[in-house]
This record gives C-alpha cells, structure tokens and sequence, in this order.
C-alpha cells in the first residue's frame, strides 16, 4: 500500500494537523509526518516532493498557514496528487492560508480542503488511494456506513425526545 506523507510548514501546526493523523491509522493507511517549510527550507522540501514516488508515497498532503506555499512548493516538484490544509493563524483567521492554498496558476494543481479540515484531508488521501487500493476502498465504505448509523440512531434519539404531539 501507498503511504501518505503529512507535511506542516511548523510544529506549531501539528494540532490542526494530527486528526490527519488519526484519521489515516483509523483507516490502517501507513503515513508519515513531516517538518518541512516552503520558505525555510526551500531545497529540503523540493528534494522530498521529487523522490516522494520513488519513496513509496502516493499522497502529499501539505498544512500551513500565513502565506501557506507549502502545498504548492510541492506540487511543483511532483506529479503526486497533493491536497492542501489552510491553517487557521491569529492574523487573518486562516483566510490567508485559504486563498494562497487554493488559488494556484493553471497547471499546478492543489486539491485544498477547509481551513483546519485536517479530517477531510486524510478522508481524501484515502480516496485517492482507494482508487487502486481496494482495502482502503473498502476501510472507507465501512467508515461511511458507520457514519450513517451514528447520524440515523440520533435522529431516532432526538425524535424520541424532542418531538411533541397533542395526541400523546
């Protein structure tokens, strides 16, 4: 199987970061975690994104916040789909991480998720494996169908216990 590298431009991001995490161990997806800054270490992050592939990794996803280059600085030395987490900073509320996330030039793909959506993240990593990878296919529609359960059994809860009739 195809591992999934997490990238965070600082270890202050690890927070909003790790329910990727989880989420992926959850899913028995192998995963890496990483410190790599578009801007800090410019050669390192390069160098990675390059041999990603050869690395045995199938998805980069990249979390940063403030100028949030991260996910593009890897997008542009490697053909792995790379999905983007915008990260909530004091300064703008994330909107900055935002948009520098999910507006990238033609040619340059990044699939961006919320900001914070760190969960969505390591759902859509496990998609785009899952396009080859039947376990993971299968993990996730399990994963799904618990979801309905626990949204369709407090439905019957909150009926129950909310609704109010005359006739009762």
């Amino acid at each position: 199987m195809k591992k999934v590298a997490i990238i965070m431009g600082s270890d202050s991001d690890w927070d909003k970061v790790s329910p990727a995490a989880g989420t992926l161990k959850d899913l028995h997806i192998p995963y890496e975690v990483r410190i790599l800054s578009a801007h800090r270490t410019p050669e390192a992050s390069a160098r990675f994104a390059e041999t990603a592939r050869d690395e045995g990794f199938g998805v980069l996803i990249a979390a940063a916040g403030k100028a949030a280059h991260l996910a593009g600085a890897l997008a542009a030395h490697t053909t792995l789909p790379v999905i983007g987490i915008p990260v909530k900073s004091s300064t703008l509320d994330g909107l900055d991480a935002l948009l520098s996330t999910v507006q990238m030039p033609s040619g340059m793909p990044v699939a961006t998720v919320a900001i914070d959506g760190a969960v969505n993240a390591a759902l859509l990593a496990a998609q785009i494996l899952g396009v080859t990878d039947q376990d993971a296919a299968d993990r996730l529609s399990a994963l799904r169908r618990a979801q309905t359960e626990k949204v369709l059994m407090k439905d019957q809860q909150f009926s129950k216990e909310y609704s109010y009739s005359e006739e009762a």
